[in-house]
């Protein structure tokens, strides 16, 4: 599993990324975790407002900061 946290830095994109690292280690998951900070590569996912969470190329989550368990869930725990 291919996980991209795209934000600039804000603290809900911090918290985004660390929720995310948390809820892959709860899962046991070997899913790989990448914070993409760049406008450019942001802007690849037509996502208007952050944080925003990309799994597997396909955006699920903008600008919104799931708890752990949600994410988890939203990975596949």
């Amino acid at each position: 599993m291919d996980i991209k946290v795209l934000g600039t830095g804000c603290s809900s994109c911090q918290t985004l990324e660390r929720r995310v690292r948390e809820a892959v280690e709860q899962t046991g998951s070997d899913a790989s975790v990448e914070k993409i900070e760049d406008m450019q590569q942001i802007m690849q996912y037509n996502v208007m407002s952050m944080p925003a969470l990309v799994v597997n190329d396909e955006v699920q989550v903008v600008g919104q900061t799931p708890s752990v368990n949600e994410l988890a869930d939203l990975l596949g725990a």
